[in-house]
């Protein structure tokens, strides 16, 4: 195809992207073409006419007249047309050019590069074919582009380099391009993956102090030992590698060695490329323990900066192994010091002054505040639903107060923890010409707050649970929420309405208006067998006295009709007799401590309260109620955690509802009657009764089986007015995994009991008081598991002093309620 230039153009400055061939094949081309030019083109020198493009198939001739650094009344000589030749080839778009002289015509002959017409990749396992097709459309090889042997090349290099990286030394990768009609080519990237070298042997050279078994425990990478068909320790990876010399590092600078260095390394594979083997040199040198530790401030007297406060932050001790790790701790402990006083940019260098003849390491903190800044402004992005007001109020970080690090992290923290948003993020831009000023950035992305919920749970105390919710967690972005929902369960059927608004008062108390109904039948479970029907409304508040603890403060008017069954003991019959039906006016406080870094994996923190449970005098049940709960988390490394946790529950009857019942019953006549005197000290009401054993509660005993018995042939748990619940646990990812986002493992030691009136299986008096010999205890491995249909867990426990008598049960299973 001939094609002629315009008459008269001017030069065009844009260029479209195109896939460049490589450096090194672009040159060697031009090379050639340059040598072929001086060695074949010698022209006198003319004026330029025409120009006429011959032997394009695909591109336009507007695109050769683009990169042509030639036009129509230019003189062309030999210098320009090498010229003109070394940018045609320099689009990579042509395999040959030629420059022609017909006349005062120039002719430009050109042969295009075949397109991509298609591309195929196979062999290919553990590299997914669309991470592959990604690299070569970065490298310009697309279907319906030119095609570039050089850039096919490079992608075989880069997928053969990150084979080698993951240890696969034997893999392979061949490709084929097959010529296709209309000058077009179809290319195959034939991929043999091999597999993962396995490491041989590990050796770890210069270890005195330490024993090299020690060190290769700390590896992630292990020589191939051990009968776990499963693992991949062995498999090498030049990435684990490096981060395990970093391991070993560390691990000596934490203990002391200050002087170590990793002298050399090396990985020699075997001929057929299937075997490593591994060795690392090292120099431990001396161990030091740590000195004095100083702080040195910039341009500033140092009680200025409180260096007692900076003391008490500072994780050092003198005399104590020198730790890297305690080191690093320490600075950024000292640098958020600072940036809590508003010095946003400090800067905090650790220098060490070693002094090697006696083992001791110096530690000193150069510090360098810089300007103090305040916080200019604050702006929020991403709130579509949420308003504004919504976010400002859970802000610690206020516009013109000094800046602060821990009131940022605390506000970040707090917005999180309003399940509004599936990510928060807080940047402090500093204000343009201005060194004491920044701006706050808060970034939302907003959640789903809206759900109607379909549940179907299982516990082992109450059974297959249903349940339908309608939760609106932010009723039209004010931050209030409206709850309606309904349970079913074995022994129970309730419906509430609750409406939230969580900040009442611009001080942030929380008031919550909320209608309950339930209705009860004991007799679907393995208690005492009773029935009643609850219905009733109140208020609930709750008053921050501190950032982390919260005062609680209740109200509610309940309507009760208790009734009695075939199987309802005496004892409950006399109360259900004595007291039928009606009102209670229930009081409610409490005081809340929670630290927790996570609501479902803590691995830090404490959960702490103490409610009390009054029902007003002039109530038809009069009583009260105190409970107490304290879980404490303790994280033992970065894998395992320490959990204690103490449950004391204490109540009784006051007033009318303090005295002792008593029924005599008589059956038979003359010699044969017989008379029975039941009797029955009122207090905190049966249907309040606190229970033990099960999930939450003494894992290993049935559920809500420990404690007192009644009086039925059945002998069923009739619960007490005290409770004692002791645990710990130690907490931990499974094993191999990243970390513990939702699942985790508990060993667990288990203790408790219920006390009050009642009886033992073998007839006898039930302890009113609390009694230590009684507690039960158990101790097991619990499974915890937030799946996407909701929380499951599951236990399996060994009673450790179950006695006759005694309900057990092993395994137990809970699904759609939370475990603790």
């Amino acid at each position: 195809m001939t094609e002629h230039a315009p008459a008269a153009r001017p030069r065009p400055n844009p260029r479209a992207p195109i896939a460049r061939p490589s450096a090194r094949l672009k040159n060697t081309v031009l090379a050639l073409a340059l040598l072929a030019t001086q060695a074949a083109f010698a022209i006198t020198p003319f004026i330029i006419t025409d120009i006429r493009v011959e032997g394009l198939e695909r591109l336009e001739a507007g695109t050769v007249f683009n990169y042509l650094p030639l036009k129509v009344g230019d003189e062309l000589d030999d210098e320009e047309a090498r010229l003109g030749i070394k940018e045609l080839f320099a689009t990579g778009f042509f395999k040959e050019v030629e420059l022609e002289q017909d006349g005062t015509v120039l002719v430009v002959k050109v042969v295009e590069r075949p397109s991509i017409s298609e591309i195929k990749i196979t062999g290919n396992r553990t590299l997914q074919t669309e991470v592959l097709t990604r690299g070569m459309e970065e490298a310009g090889l697309v279907e319906g582009r030119i095609f570039n042997a050089a850039s096919l090349d490079r992608v075989k290099q880069e997928i053969a380099n990150t084979y080698l990286s993951a240890g696969r030394y034997s893999a392979t990768v061949e490709s084929t391009v097959e010529e296709l009609e209309r000058n077009r080519v179809a290319i195959t990237l034939d991929i043999d993956e091999g597999r993962v070298a396995t490491i041989k042997k590990i050796n770890i050279i210069g270890a005195n102090a330490v024993a090299q078994e020690t060190l290769i425990k700390e590896m992630s990478l292990r020589d191939k030992r051990g009968l776990n068909p499963f693992s991949r320790r062995n498999q090498y990876s030049k990435q684990k590698l490096e981060a395990d010399i970093e391991t070993i590092r560390s691990y000596y600078l934490d203990r002391g060695f200050h002087d170590f260095e990793i002298v050399s390394r090396s990985v020699e594979i075997s001929p057929n490329k299937q075997n490593i083997f591994i060795s690392i040199s090292i120099d431990e040198g001396a161990q030091y323990v740590f000195g004095d530790t100083v702080f040195e401030v910039a341009d500033s007297a140092e009680g200025e900066y409180d260096v007692a406060g900076l003391r008490r932050r500072v994780a050092i001790q003198r005399g104590a192994p020198f730790s890297r790790k305690l080191v690093n701790e320490s600075r950024a402990a000292v640098a958020e010091h600072f940036a809590d006083a508003g010095y946003a940019f400090v800067e905090v260098r650790p220098i060490y002054d070693t002094d090697r003849d006696n083992g001791i390491v110096t530690t000193v903190f150069a510090i360098e505040p810089k300007q103090r800044v305040y916080v200019r402004r604050i702006n929020i992005t991403g709130n579509v639903n949420t308003r504004d007001q919504v976010i400002r109020r859970e802000l610690r970080q206020f516009e013109g107060g000094w800046y602060s690090a821990a009131a940022i992290k605390r506000s970040r923290q707090r917005l999180i923890n309003l399940g509004y948003f599936n990510d928060v993020t807080i940047e402090t831009p500093p204000v343009p010409g201005v060194s004491d000023q920044v701006d706050l950035h808060v970034a939302v992305s907003e959640t789903s707050t809206g759900s109607v919920a379909f549940s179907v749970g299982y516990s082992d105390a109450d059974g297959t649970i249903f349940g339908v919710e309608y939760a609106q967690r932010n009723l039209l972005g004010t931050g209030r929420e409206l709850r309606v929902k309904l349970d079913t369960k074995k022994d129970a059927d309730s419906a509430e309405i609750a409406y939230v608004n969580p900040y009442h008062t611009p001080d942030g108390v929380s008031r919550e208006l909320i209608l309950t109904s339930q209705e009860i039948d004991t007799s679907k479970s393995k208690t005492t067998e009773y029935e009643v029907d609850a219905a009733g409304g109140g208020v609930r508040y709750k008053i921050p006295i501190a950032e982390t603890n919260h005062l609680s403060l209740g109200f509610e008017l309940e309507n009760l009709t208790l009734k009695s069954t075939a199987k309802t003991p005496e004892e409950i019959q006399l109360v259900i007799d004595e007291r039928p039906d009606g009102y209670n006016l229930v009081t409610s406080a409490g005081v809340s401590r929670y630290t927790l870094d996570h609501p479902a994996f803590p691995t830090r923190g404490l959960s702490r309260s103490v409610s009390l449970e009054v029902a007003a005098p002039g109530s038809e049940y009069e009583y009260y109620k105190l409970s107490l709960h304290n879980a404490v988390y303790l994280p033992l490394s970065e894998r395992f955690t320490a959990k204690a946790s103490l449950d004391l529950g204490f109540g009784g009857g006051y007033g009318d509802s303090n005295e002792e019942l008593t029924r005599t019953t008589t059956t038979g006549t003359g010699d044969d009657a017989v008379t029975t005197t039941t009797t029955y000290r009122d207090g905190l009401p049966f249907f309040k009764h606190y229970f033990a054993g099960g999930t939450n509660s003494v894992r290993g005993y049935d559920s809500r089986s420990l404690g007192p018995l009644d009086t039925s042939t059945d002998r069923n748990p009739i619960g007490g007015d005290k409770r004692l619940l002791l645990g710990a646990e130690l907490l931990f990812p499974p094993f191999g995994g990243e970390g513990g986002n939702d699942k985790r493992f508990g060993l667990f030691l288990d203790g408790g009991m219920v006390f009050g009136q009642g009886k033992t299986r073998d007839n006898k008096d039930f302890p009113e008081s609390i009694d230590l010999a009684e507690l039960r205890y158990s101790a097991g491995l619990q499974f915890y598991w937030v799946s996407p249909i909701g929380p499951f867990c599951l236990s399996y426990a060994e009673p450790l002093n179950d006695k006759s008598g005694d309900k057990t049960d092993s395994f137990q299973i809970t699904v759609g309620s939370v475990c603790q």
